[in-house]
């Protein structure tokens, strides 16, 4: 299935899509200051939905990332997900 994709050539992935928050995490670990409106503007998720995703990110897969002022940093992708698949989704080929 084909999904819409924003001006960046991030999918638009349905809220309840675990793909969505893959494109978070990437989104995290590509961006030089990855703050909630840096994310918010590169993915097209709704920037007050960031946080409750991250928790879901911790829950679900074991990720572990921290937040310092307004920026997140990624400490552990976990033993579940593997970094370069995941970052696969953000801009798929």
């Amino acid at each position: 299935m084909n999904y819409p994709k924003n001006e960046f050539g991030v999918p638009q992935y349905p809220d309840n899509d675990a793909r969505r928050l893959f494109v978070l995490l990437s989104a995290i670990d590509l961006l030089e200051r990855p703050t909630a409106s840096a994310v918010a503007d590169l993915t097209g998720m709704d920037r007050d939905s960031i946080d409750a995703d991250i928790a879901r990110l911790r829950e679900e897969f074991g990720v572990m990332l921290h937040k310092v002022g307004e920026t997140y940093h990624i400490d552990s992708w976990g033993a579940v997900l593997r970094q370069s698949g995941v970052k696969s989704y953000l801009k798929p080929a």
